[in-house]
């Protein structure tokens, strides 16, 4: 198939640090790659990929100084988009909303997956304006705030198989955070977590300007004072691999309606259980007793501590292989984009119009 992923420019594709939605982006196109498709991804000038990469703007627009408005660039990814879009039998949407308008003349062909949260109470009108729009949830749960729209399937995040290897034997007795230092994500309920259980505590966290204050009046005063907890920063992907590999176990003790949790499968690949609050897609995720526990308290959150070793880490693994791969990711969509009414026939005859070979696969 000719497929085109379409990826946010906030981050480059995979992101050098943070950045869940470019990274899914990333594993979804070099699985698709591997598996023989011809993938264009449109993404930022400084993404690495095996596909055919075209650049909406030269560096990712959150590491470059002088974007002041990422709608001007975005803009330009749409144009390009617009402008070549005969050429694909599919195009994957991962922006969000901005393309909604222009995809209405393939819509057909195009499918768009929702990254975020979608409790605001701004989306509610957009989405009762664009009931059509072909929409794919990464979990169940992030549907529930919708008015009724064009869902068309639900697929969970998935990591390439050999990315994060498993350590059933973790060197470290401590607990890890790692994400973004936010009030949702609640890093005060993991340091109050760490203290009562008596474990250390390592966090790996991003700080966006939106949360400084959060930071700097909540979290940094919890940590001074608490020695048993140890500020890490901001870390890439060969720091995550030791740094949850050798955790005892995953604090995810969110209080917001996650739509998946990245974090939570990157955990289950390298063995780590999962103690989880019992939000958003947490139950979807995690299997309580298998690959974590999923609490409600503080003090439940305390107990699982105390039962870690009751879980089985090559369980844990095990279970992210079943559920969690690209592969199993990749032959989600594909078997999605495959039953999208005008994947194949339309896009063909677009090609043969412009004398160009269809190259497609039958389909049974």
């Amino acid at each position: 198939m000719k497929i085109a992923q379409i990826a946010p420019l906030a981050e480059s594709v995979p992101p050098k640090l943070y950045g869940g939605t470019e990274r899914i982006v990333s594993y979804l196109t070099e699985e698709l790659v591997r598996e023989g498709h011809d993938v264009t991804l449109f993404a930022s000038g400084d993404s690495r990929t095996s596909a055919r990469l075209v650049p909406a703007c030269e560096t990712a627009l959150r590491l470059d100084p002088g974007v002041k408005d990422p709608l001007p660039h975005h803009m330009v990814l749409l144009e390009e988009v617009r402008r070549r879009a005969d050429e694909f039998d599919v195009l994957h949407f991962h922006i969000d909303l901005l393309h909604a308008p222009m995809v209405a003349d393939f819509a057909g062909r195009a499918v768009t997956t929702l990254h975020g949260r979608l409790d605001l109470p701004d989306l509610q009108p957009f989405y009762r304006a664009f009931p059509d729009l072909p929409l794919v949830s990464i979990s169940n749960d992030q549907r529930r705030p919708m008015p009724p729209v064009n869902w068309v399937r639900t697929v969970h995040h998935g990591l390439p198989i050999n990315l994060l290897s498993a350590k059933v034997q973790p060197k470290g007795e401590y607990l890890a955070f790692l994400g973004r230092i936010s009030p949702e994500k609640r890093p005060d309920r993991a340091i109050s977590i760490a203290a009562a259980a008596a474990m250390k505590l390592k966090i790996a966290a991003k700080i966006d300007p939106a949360d400084r204050e959060y930071w700097e009046k909540v979290i940094e005063p919890m940590i001074r004072v608490s020695p048993n907890v140890e500020f890490i920063g901001e870390i890439d992907e060969r720091q995550k691999a030791e740094f949850l590999g050798n955790a005892r176990a995953l604090l995810f003790p969110i209080d917001w309606p996650e739509p998946f949790g990245l974090v939570m499968i990157e955990a289950m690949a390298c063995a780590t259980p999962v103690i989880a609050f019992r939000c958003g897609s947490v139950p979807e995720v995690i299997d309580h007793g298998v690959s974590g526990f999923i609490v409600d308290t503080l003090e439940e959150a305390v107990t699982a501590v105390s039962h870690l070793d009751a879980l089985d880490r090559r369980r844990v693994r095990e279970t992210f292989e079943r559920r969690f791969s690209a592969g199993h990711m990749a032959a989600d969509y594909l078997d999605l984009y495959r039953n999208l009414p005008g994947s194949r026939t339309q896009a063909a005859r677009y090609r043969r119009l412009l004398g160009e070979s269809a190259d497609l696969q039958v389909v049974a």
